[in-house]
């Protein structure tokens, strides 16, 4: 029989002891002035790719980890450090995951480079797929590509709403309807390559939190892009499209199989933030002195720590199961990847909460890191799936009923 551990091998306990010592040494000194600045921390990315954190061979060395815990283990502790910076490193990643799960070995080769850039030249890429009118409800998605057989070319006509490295990336994945009859079985995803005329954003949006990362909508105005950037090729989009207009059962469309690949990754980075504050709230506790003796002997407040370090230790081992299915490509037949994300970022929000509480006026201030972490920790109850998208997941994988 085999033995059964949750230990981390050497390896892995060497990624995160890296990976923490950048998020302890050069990412948190910085967060509190980047989140001021409101502008993505190139400086930063730069010292990430030369040491070789911010590059396809890291991901790729995390994806080809059996366990799946490589790249939740290394999300958890860079967005320890902090998340806004943290998305300006990782916020790449999931165009890559796009173009590396339904792209073929060339589009891999072409395009995957691009998103990166070089170490003296950082670059950055962007997934696209949100829109004012199609957030939660992909089929409602706007946003069309007509192939012109003519030059064999794809227009790509739309808008895109809260894209990360919306309008700075070189590469923009996008998806878009190519057969609106079919709703979200008619998508397909497209590579917009550096430079291409007619994509353009207007503006950076202002955020709650995630500050040092940039989001931005993204207007596509017949953008032309040639027939290689659509991804997985037009052979394989035909043979999905008939076996759709045939009734046959689809094996997922592109937006979501990218968000399946991420989600216990994104809950990784909602952990980070949560444990950063429960570590920071900790240390505070023991330290501030009220009536004569410091807080934490106070059973109140001991007891809140208490639960704040459970949940977060429960959620990791959600994460880490969730991982651990996708790598070795077990289904999720209870809508695992999704409780992992929904746990995770609903634990980041309950334990920020907490930690300002715990601090008091002081955690009101932000001479105290809490308060970045409080607003942080918000968006993990949002982007890449709703908590209730998250529920609205897990219960039709357990009832078997579409449930709306």
């Amino acid at each position: 029989m085999a033995e059964f551990s949750l230990d981390l091998n050497e390896e892995q306990r060497d990624l995160r002891d890296w990976v923490h010592g950048f998020a302890a040494e050069v990412v948190r000194p910085a967060a509190a002035e980047w989140d001021a600045r409101e502008e993505t921390p190139w400086p930063i990315i730069q010292e990430a790719a030369k040491i070789g954190l911010y590059g396809f061979e890291f991901l790729a060395t995390c994806w080809a980890d059996p366990t799946g815990l490589s790249l939740p283990i290394a999300s958890e502790e860079l967005f320890w450090g902090d998340a806004g910076i943290g998305l300006s490193i990782f916020g790449s990643s999931l165009a890559v995951a796009a173009i590396y799960g339904t792209g073929t070995p060339d589009q891999m080769v072409e395009w995957v480079p691009q998103c990166f850039g070089t170490v003296d030249a950082p670059a950055v890429a962007a997934f696209c797929t949100t829109e004012p009118e199609a957030g939660s409800d992909v089929s409602a998605m706007r946003t069309r590509a007509v192939h012109d057989e003519a030059t064999d070319e794809w227009v790509l006509s739309g808008q895109k709403a809260y894209a990360t490295n919306g309008g700075i990336a070189g590469v923009h994945v996008v998806t878009a309807s190519v057969a609106p009859e079919l709703g979200s079985r008619g998508q397909a995803a497209f590579v917009v390559p550096p430079g291409t005329a007619g994509l353009h954003a207007t503006r950076k949006l202002k955020k709650l939190g995630l500050r040092a990362s940039h989001t931005a909508d993204v207007f596509l105005d017949d953008v032309r892009v040639p027939g290689r950037c659509l991804l997985g090729g037009k052979d394989a989009l035909d043979e999905r499209l008939a076996r759709a207009r045939s009734g046959q059962r689809a094996s997922g469309q592109a937006a979501m199989r990218t968000f399946e690949l991420s989600r216990p990754t994104v809950g990784a980075q909602a952990l980070g933030v949560a444990r950063a504050a429960y570590e920071y709230a900790l240390d505070y506790a023991r330290d501030r002195v009220q009536f004569g003796r410091p807080i934490i002997e106070n059973q109140a407040v001991a007891f809140a720590l208490a639960d704040m370090k459970m949940e977060i230790d429960a959620a990791r081992l959600l994460v880490w199961r969730a991982a651990w299915m996708g790598r070795n490509n077990r289904p999720f037949t209870a809508g695992e990847g999704s409780m992992s994300k929904l746990k995770a970022g609903e634990v980041a929000v309950a334990v920020t909460d907490r930690a300002v509480q715990l601090l008091g006026g002081a955690g009101f201030l932000r001479d105290h890191p809490v308060e970045r972490w409080y607003r942080d920790s918000k968006i993990y109850t949002i982007f890449e799936g709703t908590s209730e998208i998250q529920r609205l997941v897990i219960s039709r994988a357990i009832s078997g009923v579409q449930i709306r």
